[in-house]
């Protein structure tokens, strides 16, 4: 049974592939009949252990290393082509796609932000971006803006009712009354040697 998936997958790839060259509306339709057969077989749990499989085995993981370069080469060419540029354009104005991608990477979005807000060069063309007149504008209208008030006003509440920052808020006001207790008892010291020396200098006349 599984051999006979593997086979399935195998004509339901290359007919896709075949398919997806022609644009004829007879090709398209066979385009779509062959995806849609790819789906139900990769949803099926044959599909699924065929590919777990194929995944464990070693020759497989070999090729799918030394393929590795061809298949990043691939991807760059077809991202940068003006096809690919007006797919993301199009993909990137929905909603729902751009939020997807933007969770997706966010980590890796940080990670490049923090190495880029330690880069000199950035850090001036930030510089130029900030001083810009057109920009100090913009940003001094968002600032008064109602949607940015609500949304600080959300932060400023999620940042109070993290335990994280009541535990600082905890230790700074402990370290406080610490800081007064110490300058109040040093206060009383200073009073008392003051009082004893004005007494020494009485009895002495």
């Amino acid at each position: 049974m599984r051999k006979s998936v593997y086979l399935l997958l195998l004509i339901a790839l290359l007919t896709l592939s075949s398919c997806s060259g022609n644009e004829q509306g007879n090709a398209k339709l066979d385009y779509d009949q062959t995806k849609k057969m790819i789906v139900d077989i990769l949803k099926s749990d044959e599909g699924k252990k065929a590919l777990q499989d194929m995944m464990k085995d070693e020759e497989m993981k070999q090729q799918l290393i030394m393929d590795q370069t061809v298949v990043t080469e691939t991807i760059e060419k077809t991202l940068t082509s003006d096809k690919g540029e007006q797919f993301w354009k199009k993909a990137m104005a929905d909603p729902k796609f751009a939020a997807t991608v933007a969770k997706s990477m966010r980590k890796e979005h940080e990670a490049l932000l923090k190495d880029l807000m330690k880069d000199p060069e950035y850090q001036g063309l930030l510089m130029d971006v900030f001083q810009n007149p057109e920009m100090q504008k913009d940003f001094a209208k968002a600032l008064k803006s109602k949607e940015f008030r609500e949304q600080m006003r959300q932060v400023v509440k999620e940042t109070i009712d993290s335990p994280l920052y009541k535990a600082k808020i905890q230790d700074l006001l402990l370290k406080a009354a610490e800081e007064a207790g110490k300058q109040g008892k040093s206060g009383k010291e200073e009073q008392g040697g003051g009082g004893q020396g004005g007494g020494g200098g009485g009895g002495g006349q």
